[in-house]
């Protein structure tokens, strides 16, 4: 059954490149490694730098006595909630060709472009006016942009296949992408070469912008033709059936505890790495180096990112013998003690060199492996209740991603306004960094370093309840079987009629 909605999407020009049943290295590389990098990088640049821009730039830090930094960004990830679960039920009802998920990555790479360039174009027309610019660029970005990519691209290794081989495979690659923008790009080639040029100047920012989205259009339409639903058109005519309702799904799935317990995993994962992220310019800045040396952020990064690096050819097959649950959960107990060790000594760089070396071994599994494990739990519940709830957990694991973002810029912002935060000015061209309170170089070294321990210490507690891969395997083959019986009685039923 085809979505008049979205027709035009079934016209040939639009089919997906990968033809094979099974997935093969150019699905894998052009899919889910290449393509999406542009994306990723787009997203890491704004985790990371766009609250710089605001505060360092723009000099919107004290805005209104600090509030608007807290609260535009709170007010906005809940609008961006709302946004989610209607991007979710349009996904769960949306029936085409090239299947339900993928058409919303197409939809979103001209929108990518032009929401990217909007974010870090912010003319100088007076207060209330860049103030509007910079609540309306960002909503576009993340409520219409971001929603439809990343509430699709969440779903591409659940409905790539039931292969859990394959599945491991596609998340590592998927991973590595997520690894070359943030680990490469962003934390090497950014501090290095690129803010120490463009400091507080408004046209460097802005041409970085273009740059971003020229570079993130092209590779979201890599990444859509080099996908494939297999798992929705396993389904066949049964996808194209009438979903149940957002709100029994809810119901529904709150009962499963494998489901709750891996929603309060990405939440507690997702709230610390904003947190972290956020803070981590700053603390490079004042606590350990001096105001964007070009140095000390990039050492942080290069030896605490060596790990993601090399881990990429280690953690599957650790996670194979091992288990996908036990080695995540093992990891982060390695991520609390690089961070107490960090956290020890937070202003002496070797130490917390080392310190962040230990953490991002520990992160492997985390960030390389744990689509497979959503995927596995997607298909118990499949298996469990009799219906696929790809749309609703999309929604929720999206609406977690941009609900903790903007909690994460609230209280940090918050937390810079009550401690006195002063922002750099720029003298005859040269941006000149001020100093900082006790006070504010505390916040920069709890975010970054002491918070990882606490929520490590809870998620190791969460992972030891999620069994899912006992199982798995056998719920799996039902699946299959019911979908086949399922299609065997169809052609009966029509010759008795």
């Amino acid at each position: 059954m085809a979505d008049s909605r979205l027709s035009f999407i079934n016209k040939p020009v639009f089919d997906s490149r990968v033809k094979s049943e099974e997935v093969r290295p150019a699905e894998k590389i052009l899919g889910y490694l290449v393509g999406p990098v542009g994306p990723a990088l787009v997203n890491a640049v704004l985790a990371s730098y766009l609250n710089v821009f605001y505060t360092d730039v723009l000099g919107l830090t004290l805005l209104w006595g600090g509030l608007f930094l807290l609260v535009f960004p709170i007010i906005s990830k809940v609008a961006n909630a709302v946004v989610n679960l209607w991007v979710g039920k349009l996904i769960e009802r949306t029936h085409t060709r090239q299947g339900k998920a993928r058409p919303y990555l197409l939809i979103s790479a001209p929108i990518f472009l032009v929401t990217t360039v909007l974010c870090f174009t912010v003319p100088q027309l007076g207060l209330v006016p860049e103030v509007i610019w910079v609540v309306v660029s960002y909503n576009l970005f993340y409520l219409c942009a971001n929603s439809f990519y990343t509430m699709a691209h969440n779903l591409m290794v659940p409905l790539s296949t039931r292969d859990s081989e394959a599945r491991g495979s596609l998340s590592v690659m998927n991973n590595i992408a997520m690894t070359m923008a943030t680990g490469i790009i962003i934390a090497m080639l950014f501090p290095m070469f690129v803010l120490p040029v463009i400091g507080a100047s408004r046209e460097a920012w802005a041409v970085m912008g273009w740059i971003l989205g020229a570079v993130a259009l092209p590779l979201i339409l890599m990444e859509y033709y080099f996908t494939r639903e297999r798992v929705t058109e396993e389904q066949g005519e049964q996808a194209a059936e009438d979903p149940m309702p957002f709100r029994e799904q809810i119901r529904t799935v709150l009962t499963d505890r494998y489901w709750v317990i891996l929603m309060l995993y990405l939440f507690i994962y997702t709230l610390s790495s904003n947190f972290k992220n956020l803070s981590l310019l700053y603390y490079c800045n004042y606590v350990l180096g001096s105001y964007n040396d070009g140095i000390t952020l990039t050492l942080v990064n290069v030896i605490g990112g060596i790990p993601m690096g090399l881990g990429i050819f280690a953690v599957w097959p650790i996670a194979k013998r091992a288990g996908l649950r036990n080695t995540t959960l093992w990891g982060f107990v390695i991520v609390a003690v690089g961070s107490a060790i960090c956290a020890l000594f937070p202003t002496n760089m070797p130490v917390v060199l080392a310190g962040q070396f230990i953490k991002n071994v520990g992160c492997l599994p985390a960030a390389y492996v744990f689509m497979a494990l959503f995927a596995d739990v997607l298909d118990h519940c499949e298996w469990r209740f009799g219906f696929r709830c790809d749309g609703l957990s999309s929604a929720v694991y999206s609406i977690i991603q941009t609900v903790c973002v903007g909690l994460a810029n609230g209280i940090f912002n918050l937390m810079l306004g009550m401690t006195g935060y002063v922002p750099p000015s720029v003298v005859d061209g040269v941006t000149v960094a001020a100093a900082q309170s006790d006070a504010t170089k505390g916040v920069f070294i709890f975010f970054f370093l002491v918070l990882d321990i606490i929520t490590s210490a809870v998620i190791v507690v969460l992972l030891s309840r999620l069994n899912v891969e006992k199982t798995i395997k056998q719920e799996q083959e039902e699946i299959k079987a019911r979908h086949q019986g399922a299609a065997d009685e169809k052609p009966a039923t029509t010759e008795e009629a």
